[in-house]
């Protein structure tokens, strides 16, 4: 519909703001306010920007869209020895791309006023962060999804390493470790599937039959860096550190985009390239995610850091995204995916509560809290509907994601559903007891009493996140409906699959 182009049009838009930033000092206040501004409107323009793509999107159809394709480098293009440049998107990637573009504008709102140390810097480097995000979900091409998939390292690690707290240095460095190690597994596997098939082009690598024990390979190496950036137990101890020393808006693009690429890794390279492995390691990536829905919820009880008790919510959460996925049945698969965005909404808020009140007080200890609600009860709402929603309750997107993942995974294996199922009562008693310490309870101490409620800026912030998080809880068509046809073209291509979960879940 709209020809060559609309995709990397989408992927590098946030670049021109970037060259434009770089035109000013930085050093006064009217370059200041032209800086913020200039990287606000950048970003609603690549989310109007991907509305427009969103509008010429047919929810009916499992291909690839968009797809723009043009020789790289290394001879005549892809079949032939060289590399394409490729982008496109389905049912699968374009949900995805529209939450990072959501969720951008937003994060530059959270900084507004807390970031006024090198903000030039800080902005920029948000921006050529949203634009290798949306390559990674854009890439057709393996060798282009793992440059935009390595490049966001780079500014994450900026961010936590120069606007983040006391230990930012050593939490920014053992992600950035942490990330690396296992994504060069996936290198050494990109090169083996070229060397195999003659191109690094997605679309032709999906119909590619890889043998049965080089399947195994491939899907390990793809897994050690697939499961390091969602990031499932037991490789997850960064996380909490990269969280509790990011600035507001980092935890919010970590938590909201940057661990949904481990599940769309899954979802778009390790289920259909290696159907083979993929059913013999099930039983693996079900004890896996088990274990994280049980122990970190278990280890968020005891923390008394709020936004590290957040981040272990997600290593918990994340474990139904991953248990859903390797169920390969419809319900299971259709989950995980709104799990994906459901977490997106609910986690970037409950860190964007977390910024609210560590600007005022600056600190994230529970215990220097108590009483909220007495001077902040616009406050106390928003945290209480996010907290709700991060425990499943009906009625929001936290629930659908969530119930559909425990249908699937109860299709595919009655004990991982039973297990997985005890999670949701551990993630209310660490949502709730958090929530009460923090909101409820008599404003007893002194630094509390002149606390402000949300700012008119703060509630611009939240209104849309509140809005989404309720309408998709109620009405979560619109979202199902776009992942249906990749679903289930991904299900009926591997019927010999699910045959081999059940059996292997069930028999071995």
């Amino acid at each position: 519909m709209y020809g060559f182009g609309i995709l990397s049009g989408l992927t590098f838009l946030p670049l021109v703001g970037v060259a434009f930033l770089l035109t000013q000092k930085g050093d006064d206040e009217a370059s200041l306010r032209n800086i913020r501004w200039a990287t606000f409107l950048t970003t609603l323009a690549t989310f109007a920007l991907s509305l427009y793509v969103w509008s010429g999107f047919d929810a009916s159809s499992a291909a690839f869209q968009f797809v723009e394709e043009k020789s790289w480098f290394g001879a005549e293009g892809a079949g032939k020895g060289g590399l394409v440049y490729k982008m496109g998107v389905d049912g699968f990637s374009m949900p995805l791309v529209l939450l990072t573009t959501f969720i951008m504008p937003f994060s530059i709102l959270a900084s507004w006023e807390s970031v006024t140390k090198r903000v030039k810097e800080y902005m920029i480097a948000f921006l050529v962060l949203e634009t290798l995000m949306i390559g990674v979900f854009c890439a057709l091409d393996l060798v282009l999804f793992y440059l935009f998939f390595e490049g966001g390292l780079i500014p994450m690690f900026l961010i936590i390493g120069i606007w983040g707290g006391k230990r930012r240095v050593y939490a920014s460095f053992k992600f950035f470790l942490y990330t690396l190690a296992g994504s060069l597994l996936m290198l050494v596997a990109i090169l083996a599937m070229y060397g195999v098939a003659g191109t690094t082009d997605i679309t032709v690598l999906l119909k590619t039959d890889f043998p049965k024990e080089m399947q195994t390979w491939l899907w390990l190496a793809f897994f050690a860096s697939f499961a390091v950036k969602m990031p499932m137990w037991p490789v997850h101890t960064w996380l909490p550190d990269a969280h509790v020393e990011a600035p507001t808006a980092g935890s919010v693009i970590l938590a909201a985009i940057l661990l949904k690429m481990g599940g769309y890794g899954f979802i778009r390279f390790s289920l259909p390239m290696f159907p083979d492995a993929s059913a013999y390691f099930a039983p693996l990536v079900y004890a896996m995610s088990v274990i994280a829905i049980v122990y970190t919820s278990l280890v968020a009880l005891v923390q008394e850091d709020i936004k590290k008790l957040i981040a272990y919510s997600s290593v918990a959460h994340m474990g139904y995204v991953t248990m859903g996925l390797f169920t390969l049945n419809p319900q299971g698969v259709q989950g995980a995916m709104f799990q994906m965005i459901s977490h997106g909404f609910v986690s970037g808020a409950l860190f964007l509560c977390v910024g609210v009140i560590y600007d005022r007080m600056h600190t994230r200890e529970i215990a220097a809290y108590g009483g909220l609600v007495n001077r902040m009860p616009i406050y106390a709402f928003v945290f209480m509907l996010f907290t709700m929603a991060n425990v499943g309750l009906p009625g929001t997107t936290g629930f659908i994601g969530e119930f559909l993942s425990l249908m699937g995974a109860f299709k595919a294996n009655s004990w991982v559903a039973l297990i997985a199922t005890s999670g949701v009562i551990f993630s209310a008693a660490y949502a709730l007891y958090l929530y009460r310490r923090v909101v409820f309870g008599a404003l007893e101490k002194a630094s509390l009493k002149d606390i402000v409620d949300l700012t008119p800026r703060e509630i611009a912030i939240f209104a849309p996140l509140i809005a989404l998080t309720i309408y998709y809880g109620v009405l979560p068509g619109q979202i199902l409906s776009a992942t249906q046809a990749s679903v289930d073209n991904l299900i009926q291509s591997h019927t010999a699959l699910l045959d081999a979960v059940k059996f292997a879940v069930a028999g071995q």
